[in-house]
This record gives C-alpha cells, sequence and structure tokens, in this order.
C-alpha cells in the first residue's frame, strides 16, 4: 500500500497532467510529485539542494518534452513504462523489508534505477546519489516513529541485519516446510552440489531465461541441506535468495 500522502501526490500530478492534456505521466512528474513531501523536501536540503530551483528544471522540462494529446481525443494519459517500473520496484523494496506501506524516500531511491531518465539527471547534477537517499531512509527513521503510529509499532521489534531484510534464507523456508519437492532437476542439484564441495573453484552460476527453473534449483539444494543430504563440508550451510532489483 502506497503511503496515503505519497498517493495523494500522485493522483495530483496525474490529474494536473490529465488537464493540460499530456499525452504521459512520467518519471520526472514523479519525482515533481515527491518534491511536495515533507521527508523528502527536509532530505534534499539537508545536501544544499534548492528544491524550487529543482521543481522549476523539472516543470520546464515537462513541458518541453511531453507530447500533447490532440483536443478533440478522448485518449487518457499514460503512464509511461518508467514511471511504472519505479513504482513497482518501491513496492518490491517495501515488501522485502517486510513492510506493508511504501514511502516517498522508498520511490525516490527506486527513480535511480531509471539512469536514462532525466530526473536522475537533475538528481545527479545536485550531487545526490541512490546511496545518499540510503542512508538519509535510515537517518530519518527514527524521525518517522514519532510522526507515525504505524511505523512505531513496528520498530518495537527486534531490528533486523541487512541480510534479514534484503533476502530470504531459503533453509529456513525448506524448514518451514514453504519448499516442494524439486522433480525432474537430480542432475542439475547433484552437479551444484558437487561444485559447492570444491575448495577452489566452488561458484556455480545458473544461467537461462525467466522461468526456466534457476530459482527452483537453489530451492531443492536448500532442501537437500536441511534434508541432511549433502555432503558434511555442505551441512550447516546457509542459501539466501538476494533481489537485486531492492537494493
Amino acid at each position: 500500500m502506497i503511503e496515503t500522502g505519497l498517493q495523494q501526490e500522485i493522483n495530483y500530478i496525474m490529474t494536473q497532467a490529465r488537464n493540460n492534456r499530456l499525452e504521459f505521466v512520467t518519471v520526472e512528474h514523479l519525482l515533481l510529485a515527491l518534491l511536495n513531501i515533507d521527508e523528502v523536501v527536509t532530505f534534499l536540503r539537508a545536501k544544499r539542494v534548492n528544491v524550487d530551483e529543482l521543481r522549476g528544471e523539472l516543470e520546464e522540462y515537462i513541458d518541453s518534452h511531453t507530447p500533447l494529446l490532440a483536443q478533440d481525443s478522448d485518449i487518457d494519459i499514460v503512464p509511461t513504462v518508467g514511471f511504472q517500473r519505479v513504482l513497482q520496484r518501491s513496492v518490491y523494496q517495501a515488501q522485502s523489508a517486510q513492510k506493508n506501506t511504501v514511502y516517498a524516500m522508498n520511490v525516490l531511491v527506486s527513480i535511480f534505477a531509471e539512469k536514462e531518465a532525466h530526473a536522475v539527471y537533475l538528481l545527479k547534477l545536485n550531487s545526490i546519489s541512490r546511496l545518499d537517499v540510503m542512508e538519509g531512509i535510515s537517518t530519518q527513521a527514527p524521525e518517522s516513529t514519532e510522526e507515525a503510529p504505524r511505523i512505531e509499532s513496528d520498530d518495537k521489534k527486534p531490528k533486523k541485519t541487512s541480510l534479514e531484510t534484503y533476502t530470504v534464507n531459503l533453509c529456513e523456508k525448506a524448514k518451514a516446510g514453504k519448499i516442494d519437492p524439486l522433480l525432474g532437476r537430480e542432475e542439475e542439484v547433484t552437479r551444484t552440489v558437487q561444485i559447492l564441495s570444491r575448495r577452489r573453484k566452488n561458484n556455480p552460476l545458473f544461467v537461462g531465461q525467466a522461468g526456466v527453473g534457476k530459482t527452483a534449483i537453489a530451492e531443492g539444494i536448500a532442501k537437500k541441506i536441511v534434508d541432511g543430504k549433502v555432503p558434511d563440508v555442505l551441512k550447516e550451510a546457509s542459501i539466501y535468495s538476494l533481489d537485486i532489483g531492492v537494493l
């Protein structure tokens, strides 16, 4: 779920774009929406960014680079693929951190993956990096707990390590019975276990298109470890699944 204030700002920029008969709503629109949210403005000003100037540059770029719909057109405004990807990544990032809500700073982090977007160019021009935003999130976390009771309840829980936040322990998943037996891949699993058991050159790499079963093989190996069906050198091993997209 997107935080209420953030959702309102996104709805507002989409309404404005629709009223101006723009054909697309873009990553630049998304960054423009973030500039109306206190936590983002506070972060940028702490980094000595002139927020009003950045807002003006975004508006100028949008006005000069976004095509207009014909006056008699009944086609509705369309979010660009980049716009959609940013929001999707924000949701994945929140889910990986076991949070139910997407906040503005999550979206700001996700914008940086759109390397060709002018929004990213403007952020970098102002000496703002993805790492800066990640650090800003960790710095702002204590303040946000005072302002938002929903987050405060989360913070009473034990703090998670980065490994726990951004990865899934497949062995723990197997112990919980959440991994089904792997069928038809015994040869690949056996060969991978052999490679992992080496003292040197022990880094297997699964190559293939999405959906061919690379993750299933890794889960199958995790289940073998849990079941004790691996060489002694691997019996205490753990396998972690890392989603690069949420980093």
